[in-house]
């Protein structure tokens, strides 16, 4: 799907679907500038995060990066989060108005086994209506070898499926009974950089590991919820003894 400034068309994929990709989302000159600032922040301001903002496959091997989350810690990326092309994007596909949670990137480095557990995003964040949106943006050319997302259509009509915890750092729960039905049932999304993918809160997704030798798959996401949604707060503090047992298991922040 091409990118207009009438997002009517990409609701009704989203609605119906549980995602919609949107083509050159950023043009290379925002592309460009974007990726700057993701560099500065990865070589002045990771350095002094704690581990649980920056993920390592392995922290002695710096090319393994490979999840960095709480990015409102920066001036830049506090302020991005209102940038007004992701805010009318993310407003249209949930109908009314939406607020960013904090910048997030991705990579899965050449190399590396670090696959996605199949996963819905509201099982983390606990919102009640699940009027929330990720919108995910390609840094590289993602396709099969180097670990595309996969999207299981329609998933998120059928509400949150159980999870159980996960070996994988930085998704601590994993949908415990995914199988050969859901599989059969994913479509894989390759996009180029500045493409976008779109997805529910509860939109089925995973990725397999990058299995190439030389390519990066970085990814930089926001995610927007409703003004109507509101949190569980019983549902997100297990949620988040889950996430601390998790990291005690894993060696993170001892």
């Amino acid at each position: 799907m091409t990118q207009t400034s009438d997002w009517t068309s990409a609701k009704q994929a989203f609605d119906r679907d549980g995602f919609v990709i949107v083509r050159q989302f950023l043009s290379r000159d925002e592309l460009a500038a974007l990726g700057d600032e993701l560099d500065r922040y990865i070589r002045e301001v990771v350095p002094g995060l704690p581990e649980t903002s920056a993920f390592y496959q392995d922290r002695a091997r710096p090319e393994t990066l490979k999840q960095m989350q709480h990015m409102g810690v920066d001036p830049f990326f506090r302020d991005y989060a209102r940038h007004p092309k992701w805010t009318s994007l993310a407003a249209a596909l949930v109908g009314e108005p939406a607020t960013c949670e904090q910048p997030e990137w991705f990579n899965k480095p050449p190399g590396v086994v670090h696959p996605t557990p199949p996963h819905q995003d509201n099982y983390y964040f606990c919102l009640k209506p699940p009027n929330v949106v990720t919108i995910w943006l390609a840094l590289d050319a993602v396709g099969e070898e180097n670990g595309c997302l996969r999207y299981v259509r329609g998933s998120h009509l059928a509400g949150l499926r159980p999870h159980a915890r996960s070996s994988v750092l930085g998704f601590s729960q994993a949908i415990s009974d995914y199988g050969p039905a859901d599989e059969q049932r994913e479509v894989a999304i390759h996009l180029q950089p500045g493409d976008v993918v779109a997805h529910h809160g509860e939109a089925i997704h995973r990725a397999e590991p990058n299995r190439s030798r030389d390519q990066q798959r970085r990814a930089f996401a926001m995610v927007f919820r409703g003004a109507s949604c509101r949190r569980d707060e019983e549902a997100f503090a297990r949620y988040q003894a889950a996430v601390k047992r998790q990291h005690e298991s894993l060696g993170v922040g001892s």
